[in-house]
C-alpha cells in the first residue's frame, strides 16, 4: 500500500522514512515523487490545522493515503516564538541558518534556566475521503548559546534535549529518530497504521 509524505524536505522525508520502515506493507512515498502537485500554502493558526490541511489536500488531490507533519520549536521566554513561524522565522525565504542566527540573537540576553524550549510535532493522517487523524508529539531541552554538531537541520545544532547532553545533530541519527517529538508523535498513530494492512 501506497503512503505519500506530504513533503518536499528531504531531511523531514527521511527521518520519516526511517521511523516508517517498521510497517513491510508501506511503499512510502514523498511529494519529490509528484513533480507536478502544487502543496498548500501554510495558512492555518496553529501547527495542528497545518498538518491537517497539507495531509487532506494531498491526499484528495493525489488519491492516495498520506501523512503531514508541521514543527515548531516553542521558546516560553519569547512568548512561544519561533513556534508557528519557525520555518520562517527570519522572513519568507530565510535559510535554516538564517532562523538559527535569529534566535540566538533574540536568546542573548536570556539566562539558564529561561534557556528552556520544546519542539511541537503535529503528524496528521489522511485518506483520500478526508482527515483520519492528527496528534501531536512533544521533545524537552535546552537552546545553546552556540551551534554544535554537523547532521540534524533545522533547530537541531541549537538544541539539547533533557538527559542527553548532546544536541540532536551532534546524536547519531538512529537515536534521534528514536527520541524525537516526530516520533513519539507518530507512535500514537501506530495502531492506524497497523490497521491499514
Amino acid at each position: 500500500m501506497q503512503l505519500v509524505i506530504a513533503s518536499g524536505n528531504v531531511h523531514k522525508i527521511r527521518e520519516l522514512r526511517a521511523m516508517l520502515k517498521i510497517y513491510k506493507f508501506l511503499d512510502v512515498l514523498s511529494l519529490l515523487d509528484f513533480p507536478h502537485y502544487t502543496p498548500l500554502p501554510e495558512t492555518g493558526k496553529t501547527l495542528e490545522d497545518n498538518a491537517s490541511l497539507k495531509a487532506v489536500h494531498a491526499a484528495k488531490t493525489l488519491n492516495r493515503w498520506t501523512i503531514a507533519d508541521d514543527t515548531g520549536l516553542i521558546v516560553p521566554a519569547l512568548q512561544g516564538a519561533p513556534g508557528l513561524h519557525s520555518a520562517r522565522y527570519a522572513g519568507e525565504n530565510a535559510t535554516d541558518r538564517d532562523n538559527r542566527k535569529k534566535l540566538l540573537a533574540e536568546m542573548k540576553e536570556i539566562q539558564e534556566p529561561h534557556r528552556q524550549g520544546y519542539f511541537e510535532c503535529w503528524l496528521a493522517i489522511a485518506a483520500p475521503q478526508g482527515l483520519k487523524k492528527c496528534v501531536r508529539g512533544v521533545c524537552e531541552g535546552t537552546i545553546l548559546t552556540e551551534e554544535k554538531g554537523g547532521k540534524g537541520f533545522g533547530y537541531d545544532s541549537l538544541f539539547v534535549k533533557y538527559e542527553y547532553g548532546k544536541t540532536f545533530s551532534e546524536l547519531e541519527e538512529n537515536v534521534k529518530n528514536r527520541i524525537s517529538h516526530r516520533r513519539k508523535a507518530l507512535d500514537k498513530l501506530h495502531l492506524l497504521i497497523e490497521s491499514l494492512a
